[in-house]
This record gives structure tokens, sequence and C-alpha cells, in this order.
């Protein structure tokens, strides 16, 4: 018997456990940080299978495994119940294993071909309220001039249409258009989305265009792009990601800022305001409505208030 992370088992499923670990570090080269979590899941995994009485890699059988990964969320002998996560991440390391073992010719099957990890939690998209957005949008402003104008029309772009960060630096002049009020956003694929712009977007880009932008046009050599930086190149994806965490630092937000939390913020309060979800599907771009649907999981919180508030059975 010989021992992997405190689990002391057969010399053939340890050695076989060994050389898939020294693959990990050698040809995948893994961090010594990762390498280190998958020894101690593979030693809570090699312990578990000895106290089935195994010996061999090709003695572990599909119903093994899954009763391994359950194990990993229940809490066995061999270790606690684990979050999600953790668990996710151990059922991985087995089934790389047996991938290992079936590569190397250790094994005729893949035990864990099958074996799905455990879906992570669903994470509900964190929309911002109205007043720390207008504060955001505000805030960008007041920067200096050419590009308080320029943060201002690319934030108020992002809130009023829904646009991806890449969608919205990757617009050019030509894209937007201040008379019908739409614009036109590139999404993923390719695929083009006509979208309406609001008044205060329409404001903010105006501006923008008006005083603005030819200040940074005359730092480089123009170009279509509507979003220019300082050299008058057009606006980059990490640059956009500064903007907006330069005026979320001025507004004094304390809730975690990126140029998602805009779009889940449009989303979230179009179907607060009574909008269809097929409608916010079109808007974002979406291809499938489910892909939308994870708004209306978000709205429940303003729906109970209502609920609350409203219903004369609704109090304790």
């Amino acid at each position: 018997m010989s021992t992997v992370e405190g689990a002391r088992v057969s010399e053939t499923l340890t050695h076989a456990t060994r050389a898939y670990l020294d693959h990990l570090a050698v040809e995948r080269g893994l961090a010594p940080n990762t390498l280190a979590a998958y020894r101690r899941d593979l030693g809570r995994y090699l312990a578990f299978l000895d106290g089935l009485g195994h010996r061999n890699p090709a003695d572990v059988t599909a119903a093994d495994v899954a009763a391994y990964a359950g194990a990993l969320r229940t809490g066995d002998d061999h270790g606690p119940a684990l979050a999600e996560s953790s668990a996710a991440r151990g059922v991985v390391a087995v089934r790389g294993l047996h991938k290992f073992w079936l590569r190397e010719g250790r094994v005729e099957r893949d035990a864990a071909g099958e074996i799905a990890p455990p879906a992570p939690p669903l994470r509900l998209p964190k929309a911002v309220p109205l007043d720390r957005v207008e504060a955001l949008l505000a805030a960008a402003g007041a920067a200096d001039p050419p590009f308080g104008l320029r943060d201002r029309a690319l934030l108020e772009l992002l809130y009023g249409t829904g646009a991806r960060i890449s969608e919205a630096v990757g617009l050019d002049i030509d894209d937007v258009d201040l008379t019908a009020r739409t614009v036109v956003l590139s999404g993923k694929g390719g695929k083009q989305r006509v979208v309406p712009v609001g008044s205060y977007a329409a404001e903010a880009v105006g501006a923008y265009l008006g005083r603005g932008r030819s200040d940074l046009v005359g730092n480089g050599r123009g170009g279509p792009a509507l979003f220019l930086n300082a050299r008058g190149g057009r606006l980059s994806r990490q640059s956009g990601w500064t903007v907006l965490g330069s005026a979320a630092k001025r507004a004094q937000l304390t809730e975690p800022m990126s140029p998602h939390t805009l779009r889940h913020s449009f989303a979230t309060h179009l179907l607060d305001g009574g909008a269809d979800v097929r409608v916010v599907q079109e808007l974002l771009g979406h291809a499938s409505v489910t892909t939308t649907q994870v708004y209306t999981l978000v709205t429940i919180d303003r729906l109970r208030e209502v609920y609350a508030a409203s219903h004369p059975r609704a109090l304790d």
C-alpha cells in the first residue's frame, strides 16, 4: 500500500494517478497551486476507491464515479461535503484522470466519460439602481474635456442601448443616426441589430461629436471610429473599462461596476418597466430568449416589494 495526500491505496492506483499528475505538471504546465488542488482532489478519490476494495484502474465503474460525485456533495468518511464549485472541480479532476488512463491504455473504457460535474448555482445578473446609474453618468461627464464628453457619451450609450463594450467601442460614426435616434450594433458572429437611442444618450453623443471628438481627431490621423483615445485612434475595450472604473470611483460607488453591469441594468430596468422579454431579447441581441429570461428572475425582488405593499393578505 502507498499514500497520495494521505490516501492509503494500492501501489497500482497510486502509480497510475502519479503518472497523471506528472502529465499535468510537465506537459500541461499547471500552476503549483492548481496542481496541489488536483492532488488533494485525487487523493480523496483514491481513498474512496480503496474503500470500495478497488486496486486497479480497470476495477472502477461508471456507478463508482457517480457515487463519488454524490459523496462530494453529501460528505462521507473520506471528507466533508463540498460547495458546488469545489465538488465540480473534484469531478473535473476525476474525469481528467480517467481520460488519461484511457489514452495511456491502462483501461479499456472511460468510466467517468458520462459523469457531468455538478451544475454551478445560477448567478443572477447584478443590476444597479437608477439613482446610482445616474450618479455614474454624471461623474463621467465631470472629467476634463474632451474626455468628459466622450466618457459621458460612451456610458450613456452603453446604458441606453444595452450594448456590449466591444459593440460600443467598435462603432463607427456612420453607425449612429442621431436624427432617427438609432444605432447599428454588430454583435457576436457579426450579426447586426438596430437599437433605438434614448434622448439622453443621443444628446450626449451629439455633444461629443460637436465639441469633443474633433479635439481627439487632431491628435491622430482620424478615422471612422466613433469613440477615440487620446492619440486619435479607436478606443479599446480595456480603455472602455477604465473609463467606467474612473467614473465609478469619482461617483463613490461601492458596488462592483463593469460594462456588463450597465447591460444588466438596461435589461432589468426595461423589464421592471413592463417591457416584454422578447423585445428585450431583440435589444440585447440574444440568439435565444432563454438567455434573456434570466433577467426575469432578477425582477422577482421588485415583484415581492409591490406585492407586500399592495396585497391585503400579504402581511404576516
